[in-house]
């Protein structure tokens, strides 16, 4: 059976987990995503991913996560602009 880019190679789900609170940097070589979750009356918000790519693969991410919004707004309706945490 040929497998297709969502599918685990070990048949096991992958983890699932919320994010509400990102934080993205770079270097010379390397773009790092930061996924965590922050509450109202948190101090702190508690970071407990972080995804390492290559600038291009995060260009590609870029250009997916594009492609998704628009798909989402055209068949939901656009979605309300949010402050930034900072």
């Amino acid at each position: 059976m040929k497998r297709t880019a969502r599918e685990s190679l070990t048949d096991e789900e992958p983890e699932a987990r919320y994010a509400n609170y990102f934080h993205v940097g770079h270097n010379a070589f390397e773009v790092m995503l930061e996924f965590g979750q922050h509450y109202e009356g948190g101090s702190q918000p508690h970071m407990h991913t972080r995804i390492v790519a290559a600038p291009v693969y995060a260009k590609a991410l870029l250009g997916l996560l594009t492609t998704t919004i628009a798909e989402y707004e055209q068949a939901f309706g656009p979605i309300a602009a949010r402050e930034v945490h900072e």
